[in-house]
This record gives structure tokens, C-alpha cells and sequence, in this order.
């Protein structure tokens, strides 16, 4: 009778999961949809802790004590605009806790129970093992380049493509010899140290410019290490949910790959993203031009008479914690009679949704994010464009220089507004180490400094208007 209800609760925790993860596609939905797995959870938590195999709960619920609080900490102390670095870091610790739990329990069955695992479960616990332990060390190398504490640039060496092939030869063969004969524990310590060091070699050269992609990739990573997890200890709510994860981040890879017209392979093997070259060069070295450089009051005369006008939100904003200060600059505009909106480009920032998810703790109208293909016919009728601190994802070399590494990458065409003021502390390029021909435009007016400090600025100088 308990197991029925068991798998009945386990259902009932894999129907919420799909309804939150539907209502996740949409902002409006999100924080309810949010709310509806959370509550999936707690039923598949609860049903598997009646299960009869748990026969000491003190563990448990010091591991539930611990984790709460350090859950409550994290989620009080984390500023916003560290929240990637949180989402690696919970990313790895995720694939972690797969590769532990499904090592546990071949241990506990090979060791304490001389019991070998047959069927699916060698090859489960193989998978679990590879996949959750490159996805630790490859996000806390994801959190070291979003932290900054290590070099956002690709490092690579010579021959290392070869290096990798051969690690990955070598993981498949443990793999192959354990799902053979699981007794082997020694092999089983080797597949998960090489799988270790196999996280770290995938991700170095990995440049900062496709953090975006990779905390994608490494979400979807913990999620396929879950499901395998899933399998070895015969939970159906683990492989539902586990795939759900799974198969959610490689979509959402696949469209932030789209977004930066770029290959997996190309992000994963090609090295792009260098560490950002001083001054105001171009991608060929030579200067560009000259550029016009105004104080806020000055983009307040221009601001006051504007019809309309789109923000353009990038991380210099999230850098600047300015999303407060965005938003009183929205109202103070629409209290003028002025239109406005924000043009979301997915891969602005340095996470998937980023921009968002600040704009959204701004209580910014959800109506009034904008994504990149409706708002792109858009900027010709626009009055003013404001950039905050976004350099690649409105660069027009994308559009116009073969030779860019960002040619061809959908962009947000700010440069066809009739006015545009950008927001910079300086000159420096951004991720992708090339500078921006739309700070050299004649329609482009630059305004130097702390984004935060500049907004505000400018909205005090509007109000006197």
C-alpha cells in the first residue's frame, strides 16, 4: 500500500514539474510556475522519505537543517548581479550530489551487501558518475571566470585537443570495464578522478564571452546526472525531473547558441571570447574615429523631447546594481508622456535570462521587456536608444565585418535609432575583446562612468524639465 502511494505521490510530483516548467517560459507565469515545482518537490521529498529503506532520519534532517540555512544565507546574501556565479555554483553542486549518491550506493551494495548491480544500473551509475563530476569542477571553473579570481580569456596549450581525446578515450574505456563489472571499485575511483580533471580541460578554454552558453549547458548537464541518478536508485520523480532539467538546458542552449549564430562545437572547441584588449582600437588594431563624449544634463535636453525611447540593458547595468535607478528613470519618462521599452537580447549579461531577472526585482512592467526580434523594427522610429553597459550584443560589425568573430550574430540595432547615448566606464571592448563601431557613429553620444550614478543623473535632470 505504501509503495502505491509512493508512486502515485511521484506522479502527482512530475505532473507539477511539467505545469511549473510551462508556466517558466513566460515572466508573468515564472514566479508561480516557481512556486508549483517547488511544491512537486516537497511531494516527491516527503513520498521518498516513507519509503522503507530510510531507516534513520537524524541525518536527514541535519542534512535538511544545513542545507535550508545555507539556502536562506545564499538567498540573502547574493546580490543580484552575482547570481550567475550562485547558478554555477548550484549547478555543481548539483552534478555533485548525483555522482555521490549514485557512488554511495555501489559502494553499499558491493561492499556491505555483496550484491552486484545488474541491467541498467552499471551503466546508470557509469553516466551519473562522468557527467555529474565533469559538471562540479567544469561550473566551478564557469564560477572562477565569472568571479573574475581567474582569467575570463580561453587558455589553451599546445596539442590540447589531443589531450582531450585521449581523456575521453580513457573515461569511455572505465566506463565500458565498469558497466562490465561494477565490483571493480578501484576502477570506479579512477572514472571519477579523470572525470574531474575531464571538467576542468572542457571548460579553460572556454572564453567569458560564452559563460551564457556554458551555465546553460552545465544546467542541462546536472539534469541528465540526475536522471542517471534516477535510474540507479529506481526513483521515477529523479528521472522525471532529472530529464526535464535535461532536456530544458540543452533547448535553451541550443537558443542562446542561435542567438550568437554559433555552433556548440564552435563555443565548446573554439577558443573565443579573449580577455579585452585596452583602449579604443579596432579589431584590426587601427583607431576607428572619435568619439562624442556628453554629460547627463546634456542627454536630459535630448531625453525631454524624445516621443520615444528604448533601453537597452547589459551588464554594465547589472554591475552597477542600476535597476532601481532604471526604473525611476522609466517612470519619471512615462510621467512626461514618453514610450517606453526595453530590448532584451538572450545573450546580454553573463547567464541565461539575466537581464530579466534584474529588471524584474525593479518591478519593471513585464509588457515592457521587449525581445530582440520584436523590437528590432522597432529603433528606426525610436527617438533615443540608451545603452547600459552592452557592447557585443549591439556591435553592427556583426552585421556589416566578415572578419568579426561576431559576424553574423543576431544583434539589436540600436545603431538605426536617431539618437543613441551609451553608457561606459571607459573605452575597453567587451567579452569578445573587439571594439564597437557604434561608439564612432555620428548619431552616438558616450557618456562615461558608473551606470548607476549616470542614470540617476540623468532622471534628476529630466524632472527639472
Amino acid at each position: 500500500m505504501t509503495n502505491t502511494l509512493v508512486q502515485l505521490a511521484y506522479l502527482a510530483a512530475a505532473v507539477l514539474f511539467i505545469l511549473g516548467l510551462r508556466m517558466l517560459s513566460s515572466p508573468r507565469s515564472a514566479p508561480r510556475g516557481n512556486q508549483i515545482a517547488a511544491v512537486g518537490m516537497a511531494i516527491a521529498v516527503v513520498a521518498t522519505l516513507l519509503e522503507s529503506e530510510v531507516v534513520d532520519y537524524r541525518w536527514i534532517a541535519l542534512g535538511a537543517v544545513l542545507g535550508a540555512g545555507a539556502g536562506v544565507v545564499a538567498a540573502m546574501r547574493i546580490a543580484m548581479t552575482a547570481m550567475p556565479q550562485m547558478v554555477a555554483l548550484l549547478n555543481g553542486l548539483g552534478g555533485a550530489a548525483s555522482a555521490l549518491v549514485a557512488g554511495a550506493d555501489l559502494i553499499a551494495n558491493v561492499v556491505d551487501r555483496g550484491v552486484t548491480p545488474t541491467g541498467i544500473v552499471p551503466t546508470a551509475i557509469v553516466l551519473s558518475v562522468l557527467i555529474g563530476s565533469i559538471t562540479l569542477t567544469g561550473s566551478l571553473i564557469a564560477f572562477a571566470k565569472l568571479q573574475e579570481v581567474m582569467t575570463t580569456a580561453p587558455i589553451t596549450y599546445p596539442g590540447q585537443q589531443i589531450v582531450n581525446a585521449l581523456i575521453g578515450i580513457g573515461v569511455v574505456t572505465l566506463g565500458v570495464m565498469i558497466a562490465l563489472d561494477p565490483t571493480q571499485l578501484a576502477l570506479f575511483w579512477a572514472l571519477m578522478a579523470i572525470s574531474l580533471l575531464l571538467g576542468v580541460l572542457l571548460v579553460i578554454p572556454i572564453g567569458g564571452a560564452d559563460m551564457p552558453v556554458v551555465i546553460s549547458l552545465l544546467n542541462s548537464y546536472s539534469g541528465l546526472a540526475a536522471c542517471a541518478t534516477g535510474f540507479v536508485l529506481d526513483n521515477s520523480a529523479l528521472v522525471v525531473s532529472g530529464a526535464l532539467v535535461g532536456a530544458s538546458g540543452i533547448i535553451l542552449t541550443k537558443i542562446m547558441c542561435d542567438a550568437m549564430n554559433r555552433s556548440l562545437t564552435n563555443v565548446l572547441f573554439g577558443a573565443f571570447g579573449a580577455a579585452p584588449e585596452a583602449g579604443s582600437a579596432g579589431a584590426d588594431g587601427q583607431p576607428q574615429g572619435n568619439v562624442k563624449a556628453y554629460t547627463p544634463e546634456d542627454a536630459a535636453v535630448i531625453f525631454s523631447n524624445a516621443r520615444s525611447v528604448i533601453i537597452v540593458p547589459g551588464y554594465g547595468m547589472a554591475v552597477a546594481q542600476a535597476q532601481h535607478a532604471v526604473r525611476e528613470l522609466m517612470d519619471t519618462l512615462v510621467e512626461k508622456g514618453v514610450e517606453v521599452n526595453f530590448a532584451i537580447h538572450p545573450v546580454a549579461g553573463r547567464m541565461p535570462g539575466h537581464m530579466n531577472v534584474l529588471l524584474a526585482e525593479a518591478d519593471v512592467p513585464y509588457d515592457n521587456l521587449v525581445e530582440m526580434d520584436d523590437i528590432n523594427p522597432q529603433f528606426p522610429e525610436t527617438d533615443v536608444a540608451l545603452v547600459l553597459g552592452a557592447n557585443d550584443v549591439v556591435n553592427p560589425s556583426a552585421r556589416t565585418e566578415k572578419g568579426s568573430p561576431i559576424y553574423g550574430m543576431p544583434i539589436l540595432d540600436v545603431d538605426r535609432a536617431q539618437h543613441v547615448f551609451v553608457i561606459k566606464r571607459s573605452m575597453n571592448p567587451g567579452f569578445a575583446g573587439i571594439q564597437n563601431p557604434l561608439f564612432f557613429n555620428e548619431n552616438t553620444m558616450m557618456i562615461f562612468g558608473d551606470a548607476k550614478k549616470v542614470v540617476i543623473a540623468i532622471g534628476e535632470a529630466v524632472r527639472k524639465y
